[in-house]
């Protein structure tokens, strides 16, 4: 059975998400450890696959080399085959040759008055016994003559038999050297794959090689940024906790969604730690990420009064809305990311109200909104607040 190739499709499927999966972890990383890591991702995803492309060509370069060598062979001995049947067809001719010649000198006699000289020769015997031995000798001429017949019969027909097998070994021996080239060119573009298959290997594993340098390289940065992240995290909690009150209650915040989502687009990143295995940190992913065209509009999720809005490190444009006390603690959402702010700190809005616009703004890798529920300033999971169909 052939071996299974990878699919290339799979292979960028799997780099992509690799890729995708770093690029959500390493939100408040530096540009270029960002771009060395995904690098990074997209070559160790690519790199088993094109390991194994490797493995299966050089397998397809000796299975094809050996049907080369088998087809040549194949074709040497239809070639030899095909020489020993075109002497037999010669000598066959040669009989026929040799046959017709017999028959044309019988043919010869008989024009110039043979069956006559036979009459004249029994005519002019002198007895009884001499017309015997003269119709016996008369008897061989005639037997002589039909073996000639048939000997010409015999040797026309052995040379069509002939004729047809040299013609078939001819084909025979054609049709080996097509295929005997046919396997060659093979085994050669065989012997091509397999070349590119390894440089594609040693390109990768130089990627790889090169994108560790540079995430090795960009450590004390990407440490930096992360601490300044805790830093921007705890002065939130703490401005929320510390805020005043809306004044507003909330009544339930159940599941089944009492909030309204805040863009039309789909989840792309979820709550939670997220652990960054390149500098071996773990970071609080505050909110959940929703997919979404650069400028469409956000929406406020519920009633509430303005009580952030502005500039905020990584969050980029960052709005957060006070939508009262739920259960004695205070209740707010928060949208990151905005390419604009359509509100202003002490504004109140209503729910479903257009408060921003969906950008890239702070530790972004694409456009979304990064959308957050917080009690008493402590982040948590968004979801059980929104629809369960996220629309």
């Amino acid at each position: 059975m052939a071996p299974v190739s990878a699919d290339p499709r799979d292979d960028a499927k799997s780099a992509g998400q690799r890729a995708a999966r770093a690029e959500a972890v390493l939100e408040n990383v530096t540009v270029l450890a960002r771009r060395a890591a995904q690098r990074l991702e997209a070559a160790t995803a690519a790199l088993p696959a094109a390991q194994n492309r490797v493995a299966t060509s050089r397998g397809l370069v000796v299975a094809a080399q050996v049907a080369a060598n088998t087809a040549q062979r194949a074709a040497t001995t239809a070639r030899t085959g095909y020489v020993a049947v075109a002497g037999r067809f010669e000598q066959a001719q040669g009989r026929v040759e040799e046959a017709r010649q017999r028959l044309d000198d019988v043919a010869a006699a008989t024009y110039m008055g043979g069956n006559f000289a036979t009459i004249n020769m029994l005519v002019s015997a002198t007895g009884p016994e001499d017309v015997m031995e003269r119709l016996n000798l008369a008897g061989q001429i005639l037997r002589k003559q039909h073996q000639d017949v048939l000997a010409m019969t015999s040797a026309r027909r052995a040379v069509r038999i002939a004729q047809d097998r040299a013609g078939l070994a001819r084909r025979d021996a054609e049709s080996t050297a097509q295929d005997a080239q046919h396997k060659l060119a093979a085994a050669t573009s065989a012997q091509q794959a397999a070349e590119r298959a390894r440089a594609a290997v040693i390109t990768l594993a130089n990627t790889q090689a090169r994108a560790y340098a540079v995430v090795r390289s960009q450590r004390s940065a990407v440490l930096a940024q992360y601490q300044q992240a805790r830093n921007e995290e705890a002065r939130i909690e703490a401005t929320l906790r510390s805020g005043h009150s809306s004044g507003g209650t909330i009544s339930s915040l159940s599941a089944g969604g009492t909030l309204l989502m805040p863009v039309p687009g789909w989840k792309s990143s979820d709550f939670g730690e997220r652990y960054d295995p390149y500098y071996r940190v773990w970071q609080l992913h505050a909110g959940t990420d929703f997919a979404a065209g650069g400028g469409t509009p956000i929406r406020a999720a519920a009633d509430g009064r303005v009580v952030e809005a502005g500039w905020n490190g990584g969050y980029g444009n960052y709005t957060c809305l006070d939508h009262g006390s739920y259960q004695g603690q205070e209740f707010h959402t928060c949208y990151g990311h905005q390419s604009d702010i359509l509100v202003q700190v002490g504004e109140h809005v209503r729910r479903g109200q257009v408060i921003g616009r969906v950008g890239i703004t702070g530790a972004s890798t694409g456009y979304h909104l990064h959308f957050e529920t917080r009690f008493d300033g402590v982040p948590r999971n968004p979801l059980p607040y929104l629809p369960s169909c996220l629309c």
